[in-house]
């Protein structure tokens, strides 16, 4: 999975947009009742009845949005991690999500989003990354307020 999948999957879960949305169980196809009364034989000059069409599966309900910033405020309150500014610093943000931080793995976030500066890990890079982060959850269908997207 890709850094930026792995940061979706942590804030979006199954149950975030499309999370799931194409998965899961399909619809077992339709099996015709067997009657309660044993059958009377047709006659004949009666043609037989056509046969009902089968209801159209109905199609997953698209999920609700997920509030990215609510997702990560309840997580950091759950986990006991008041200290992370997680809100501006992408290594806190992963660190919050229990994503390796390491310098190797934001540059391969860098790369999968498309930065073009150094990879250096340099404070440009990291505000780069996280402001692109936010944008990406947005693009997918998260809720990112303005303060969240710098």
């Amino acid at each position: 999975m890709s850094i930026f999948g792995a940061i979706k999957s942590a804030i979006f879960g199954d149950k975030g947009p499309l999370g799931g949305q194409f998965g899961g169980h399909k619809d077992s196809p339709a099996t015709p009742a067997t009657p309660a009364t044993p059958a009377t034989p047709a006659t004949p000059a009666a043609p037989a009845a056509p046969a009902a069409p089968a209801a159209p599966a109905t199609p997953a309900a698209p999920a609700a949005p997920v509030d990215v910033e609510q997702v990560l405020t309840a997580t950091a309150q759950a986990k006991g991690n008041p200290d992370l500014n997680w809100r501006t610093s992408i290594v806190d943000l992963m660190k919050l999500l229990d994503i390796d931080s390491s310098l190797s793995n934001r540059k391969e976030l860098a790369t999968e989003l498309g930065y073009t500066g150094q990879l250096d890990g340099s404070a440009e890079m990291n505000i780069w990354l996280h402001r692109a982060v936010m944008r990406a959850l947005e693009q997918s269908g998260g809720i990112v307020p303005d303060s969240l997207r710098g």
